[in-house]
This record gives structure tokens, sequence and C-alpha cells, in this order.
């Protein structure tokens, strides 16, 4: 293979886990919406996706988003704020 194609300084970090309860607990769709908007943070929302079985922007999680996004308010974390209120953005489309 020709080393043009070749990124030997490419890193290969694991694909992130996430703590997801049974998708039949009750608890699951709000560690859904975290686990979305812990993706989108670490730039790697394709991995929280597949996890959860939600897209980014699902609708049915935006109860949960805002949960979080005042969860977020209150300990100051503005960046999961940020991507919580872009979340209801991209539901609201």
């Amino acid at each position: 293979m020709s080393r043009a194609f070749v990124n030997e300084d490419a890193t290969h970090e694991p694909e992130p886990r996430y703590a997801l309860p049974a998708r039949e607990s009750p608890r699951f769709a709000a560690a859904a919406a975290r686990a979305l908007l812990e993706g989108a943070h670490i730039g790697n929302t394709l991995s929280a996706e597949t996890a959860t079985g939600h897209a980014w922007g699902d609708p049915v999680l935006g109860p949960h988003i805002e949960d979080l996004i005042s969860e977020a308010e209150e300990l100051g974390d503005a960046r999961m704020a940020r991507l919580g209120r872009r979340y209801l953005r991209a539901a609201s489309r």
C-alpha cells in the first residue's frame, strides 16, 4: 500500500462505553439522553447513537434533554447546556 494512505500518527482510541440500563427499564430514555450528550461532548455522537438506538435530535428524548440542560446549568457546565439546546433544535426540525 502506498505510504500516502497510511497515517502512522493516527490514534486508535477504543469506542466509548455508555452505562445504559436494559431497554425495557423505565430509566433507559434518561440514560440514552445523557449518553447522546456525552457522545457529542467527546465528538463521537455516532457511538452514542449506536449504543442507544436513538438518533441525534430524536424528539422522544426531549424531556430528558431538558432535564439535563437544567442540571448542566446548575453545575455551571455551559458546554453540556449548549449541546442540549442544540439537540432540542435538531429535535424541533
